[in-house]
């Protein structure tokens, strides 16, 4: 008797995803142990084609970009990944090379970053394709770093370079000069999860998240989980070199830079006492970081200055699902 089609395709190519603990897929639900002395940490993510990806961008970037900003949940937490579940609703009709194309994706970064699949549910629906992934991972008790705890006075830092994933999003979309196989375009594809930065500053930042709807407004979440506001430095965030050609040739870019999200960077705070921790951690741990502001008494709000020390005015905090 031959498997109904649902059952072959999940045979097909997602058994092989497949890790410790799955059952090979053939069963109803994982069977795993937690690491003794660990916190369990578990995060979800989904992506919607047409919101979170083009129709046009690669299957497997697709597949890569959905295990990566889970990933980076795990880093923002300064957890370490365990395993994940994964929902695919893919649009009726859908080529099975794209499939193929897709796994082929998550597989590259299963090996990549050292984490397997454990099951979840595969569907058809008349479209859009929707794709959600529920991450596992485990922390150190007393080292999970979360939203809540910047205090006034604290410096704000961030990882890597801002701006970039939004600017890729622009340039596929023609609305900005650039290449479709560039440095923004990769960013806007496959975003990078900090994970060695959030697991080395766990216990020594105050608060922490990642960036993902925009530096001022991610910066808010932080604000307003403390119940005081901030102030940065538009100077002072890092950009890479194609986003600093592409603001001084149109230096209207800016409130894109700082409010369009897909960084996918780690946002924090940390004491200005802890400065030369930060960086000596953010050394080991391979990945630049920046002092940008510092956090303020007052109300919850995100003050960005310009090189005169005044504010900017910029027309949205960031973006927003609804």
């Amino acid at each position: 008797m031959s498997l109904p089609a649902e059952f072959a395709l999940i045979a097909r190519h997602f058994r092989p995803l497949a890790g410790e603990g799955a059952l090979g897929l053939a069963d109803d639900a994982a069977v795993l142990d937690i690491p003794a002395g660990r916190r369990l940490v578990i995060a979800a993510d989904a992506m919607v084609e047409g919101v979170h990806y083009l129709p046009g961008d690669p299957p497997a970037t697709v597949g890569r970009k959905l295990l990566r900003v889970n990933l980076s949940d795990l880093a923002a937490m300064g957890a370490a990944p365990l395993g994940y579940l994964m929902t695919t609703s893919f649009a009726r009709g859908i080529a099975e090379d794209w499939i193929a194309g897709f796994v082929q994706g998550l597989a590259e970064d299963q090996r990549a970053f050292g984490i397997a699949a454990l099951g979840g549910d595969t569907t058809a629906t008349p479209g859009p394709t929707c794709l959600s992934l529920t991450i596992l991972g485990t922390a150190a008790p007393g080292a999970v770093l979360m939203r809540a705890g910047a205090r006034a006075d604290d410096e704000v830092w961030v990882s890597g370079t801002i701006g970039d994933g939004a600017l890729g999003l622009r340039v596929l979309r023609g609305e900005v000069p650039g290449d479709a196989e560039g440095h923004l375009v990769r960013r806007y594809r496959l975003p990078e999860p900090r994970l060695a930065l959030g697991q080395a500053i766990a216990g020594l930042a105050h608060a922490g998240l990642d960036v993902s709807d925009g530096l001022v407004q991610d910066l808010g979440h932080l604000c307003r989980a403390a119940g005081c506001g901030a102030e940065i430095e538009a100077g002072a965030v890092p950009l890479s070199a194609a986003a600093r050609a592409a603001l001084d040739a149109d230096p209207a870019l800016l409130p894109v830079l700082l409010a369009g999200g897909d960084d996918y960077e780690l946002l924090f705070a940390a004491a200005a006492a802890d400065r030369a921790a930060v960086e000596a951690r953010a050394a080991a741990a391979g990945v630049a970081v920046t002092r940008i502001g510092r956090f303020v008494a007052g109300a919850a709000e995100v003050a960005v200055r310009g090189a005169d020390g005044r504010p900017l005015a910029l027309p949205r905090g960031g973006w927003s699902h609804f």
